[in-house]
C-alpha cells in the first residue's frame, strides 16, 4: 500500500515497436507461457481495473484459468455507464465480484439497467472517473494491491498522476507497426523528460522470445 491507496501494479504485453494492440485492436501478444505468468500474478493481487474500451473491444473474463487461485474483483472504469449486458463481465457477474466505476454525469437510465445485474456501483468522480478518488475507496474497501491491465488511456491516466507503483512488460517479438495502434502509454504524453515518469528497472526474466522487465 501507498499511503492511503493501494499499490498499482502495470502489467502489459507489447510488441517491440511499443504497441499492446494491432490498428484492428488484436491484442493477443503473449505467449502461453506468458500466459500462465500473469494469470499467477492476477491470482495474487485483490484487484484488476481496465477502462470501458477494453471491456468493449476485448471483452476479457478477467479470471483467474492458466494457473490456480482466487480470481480478483474486477473493476471496470466506465464514467458514463455504458458497458452491454452482453459483455462477459457483466454475464459472469454472480460468479466474480465486479465493480463498476461511473462518474457523476452517468445517466440514470444507464445506472439502472446496471442495477439489474449483481455488481457493485462506485461513483468516483464529476465528468469522469477520478482516479485518486477511486483509490482511495478501493483502499477503504481492503483492496491492498491492484492489477492494471488498461489500454493505453488508463494507463496514461494513471501513470500521469503518478498512481503506477510497479510495472511488469512482457516484450514479445512482434513488429506491429501502424501510427493508430494503440501504444503502452497514450494520452497528450509529457512535455519534457525531466517530467516523465522515471523508473528502476529490478529485475529481466526471459521466456523463450519474449522478455519481461520489473521496474518499481
Amino acid at each position: 500500500m501507498v499511503g492511503s491507496r493501494p499499490r498499482v501494479i502495470l502489467s502489459a504485453a507489447i510488441s517491440l515497436d511499443g504497441k499492446i494492440a494491432t490498428k484492428t485492436g488484436k491484442s493477443e501478444l503473449s505467449s502461453k507461457r506468458d500466459k500462465t505468468r500473469v494469470h499467477k500474478l492476477r491470482s495474487k493481487v485483490d484487484a484488476i481495473i481496465i477502462g470501458k474500451n477494453t471491456a468493449k473491444i476485448d471483452d476479457p473474463l478477467l479470471t483467474v484459468r492458466y494457473a490456480k487461485g482466487k480470481n480478483p474483483t474486477r473493476i471496470i472504469l466506465d464514467s458514463c455507464g455504458t458497458i452491454l449486458p452482453r459483455s462477459n463481465i457483466i454475464k459472469t457477474a454472480k460468479h466474480v465480484r465486479t465493480i463498476i466505476v461511473v462518474s457523476k454525469k452517468a445517466p440514470k437510465k444507464n445506472l439502472a439497467r446496471l442495477d439489474k445485474y449483481p455488481l457493485e456501483i462506485l461513483v468516483a468522480g464529476q465528468n469522469q472517473v477520478n482516479i485518486k478518488k477511486l483509490l482511495n475507496l478501493l483502499y477503504k474497501k481492503k483492496i491492498k494491491t491492484i492489477l492494471l491491465e488498461g489500454g493505453g488511456t488508463v494507463n496514461w491516466d494513471f501513470v500521469r498522476q503518478g498512481m503506477v507503483d510497479e510495472l511488469i512488460v512482457t516484450v514479445t517479438p512482434y513488429l506491429v507497426g501502424g501510427k493508430d495502434a494503440i501504444t503502452l502509454v497514450e494520452g497528450d504524453g509529457f512535455s519534457d523528460i525531466t517530467n516523465s515518469a522515471k523508473l528502476k528497472l529490478q529485475k529481466v526474466m526471459r521466456q523463450n522470445d519474449e522478455i519481461v522487465l520489473y521496474y518499481i
